[in-house]
C-alpha cells in the first residue's frame, strides 16, 4: 500500500473533491448491497405521490462519495474513519451530479488525527453537510528522523 499524504503533510484549509453522476444502476446496486429497498428509491409509482414527486437516491449513497475522497485523495490511502456527522439538506435525484468535498479544519498531532468539513453539492447547492474525524498515517519514523 502506498501512502501519498502523511499526517505531517496536511495543512488547514487543504481541500479535495470528487464528482459523480448518480445513475439508475447506482441506486439499484446500493439498495441490493445495503438492503434498503425503501420504495422512495425504487418505485416510481410510489414516489410520485411523495413530497419529492419522483424517486430519489439514497442519502447514504451521496454520503458514500465522501469516503472516496477521504480514502483515495485527502488524506488518502491508510486513512481510517473514526466518526462522521451528517445533515441531509436536500434530495439527490437520479441523473444529478453530486460533488463531495472535504476540507481540513483541525489537526490533532498528538494522535495523528484530523477533523474535516464534509459537504456534498448538486448544482452548487448543499445536499448534505457534516464533519469527519479520521486517523491519518504518520510519516515513518526513519523518514521523520532524516528530515
Amino acid at each position: 500500500m502506498t501512502v501519498e499524504t502523511f499526517f505531517e503533510d496536511l495543512q488547514l484549509g487543504q481541500k479535495a473533491s470528487f464528482g459523480k453522476t448518480v445513475t439508475e444502476s447506482d441506486v439499484v446496486l446500493f439498495a441490493a448491497v445495503t438492503g434498503d429497498t425503501n420504495p422512495m428509491h425504487l418505485n416510481a409509482e410510489y414516489a410520485k405521490d411523495t413530497i419529492f414527486g419522483e424517486r430519489i437516491a439514497h442519502g447514504m449513497l451521496a454520503a458514500g462519495l465522501i469516503t472516496k475522497v477521504l480514502g483515495t485523495q485527502l488524506p488518502g490511502p491508510g486513512t481510517i474513519y473514526l466518526s462522521q456527522s451528517l445533515k441531509f439538506r436536500a434530495p439527490v435525484r437520479i441523473g444529478q451530479t453530486v460533488t463531495a468535498t472535504v476540507e481540513v479544519v483541525a489537526l490533532h498531532p498528538e494522535r495523528h488525527r484530523a477533523t474535516l468539513r464534509t459537504v456534498c453539492v448538486v448544482e452548487g447547492e448543499p445536499v448534505l453537510e457534516g464533519e469527519a474525524y479520521v486517523s491519518v498515517p504518520a510519516r515513518p519514523r526513519a523518514a521523520r528522523d532524516a528530515a
